[in-house]
């Protein structure tokens, strides 16, 4: 799959030059918490985010392997499009914000998502599969990354894996946040 040009959300150092082949592994840490886990195919740790769930406005932090957070997820309260916020860091202010997410249409069956990184119009659209939490992330017509969800008996005791195909010059980083943030609206 060929990208005409790099795209970086998040941070340049996270768009490689190849196909990246990700895993990731999401676990229920307690009750009231949740945690990502993202892995190369050698099985090194990427990134990892972290969040509560029974809050009223969710937030999850994504870290590197040191625990240096890249990116903060906020869901919009109140937003009947399930809107969320991606900001740098642990910043909330607008001059480090990223982007935007939120559903396509609030009365779909599927969660299908557009993204906008404030400069107009819709950037990239998440479309979804209506049986999984499988989903491709398209720019335009281009498929820049494919997600899917293997449901298993570890997924009713709240462990769940996805296989994350990333393509060239395509920040990993960004397509994990799309993920955490397509699960979070299929969650509590």
């Amino acid at each position: 799959m060929e990208i005409d040009q790099m795209v970086k959300v998040v941070e340049e150092r996270f768009c490689m030059p190849y196909t990246m082949e990700l895993r990731v592994k999401k676990r229920l840490l307690s009750f009231s918490k949740y945690h990502y886990q993202v892995f190369d195919a050698t099985g090194n740790l990427l990134l990892q985010v972290d969040g509560g769930v029974w809050k009223f406005q969710k937030k999850r932090v994504m870290r590197d392997p040191a625990g240096l957070p890249v990116a903060t997820l906020r869901s919009k309260t109140l937003s009947w499009k399930h809107e969320w916020v991606i900001h740098q860091g642990e910043s909330s202010e607008s001059k480090h914000f990223l982007c935007c997410v939120r559903r396509s249409n609030a009365m779909m069956i599927k969660n299908n998502q557009d993204v906008y990184l404030g400069n107009g119009g819709r950037d990239f659209h998440l479309s979804a599969s209506l049986s999984s939490l499988s989903f491709k992330v398209k720019r335009g017509n281009t498929v820049i990354a494919e997600v899917r969800h293997n449901f298993t008996w570890e997924s009713c005791k709240g462990k769940e894996t996805f296989k994350v195909k990333v393509y060239p010059d395509v920040d990993y980083a960004f397509i994990i946040a799309l993920l955490v943030i397509m699960n979070e609206n299929d969650g509590p």
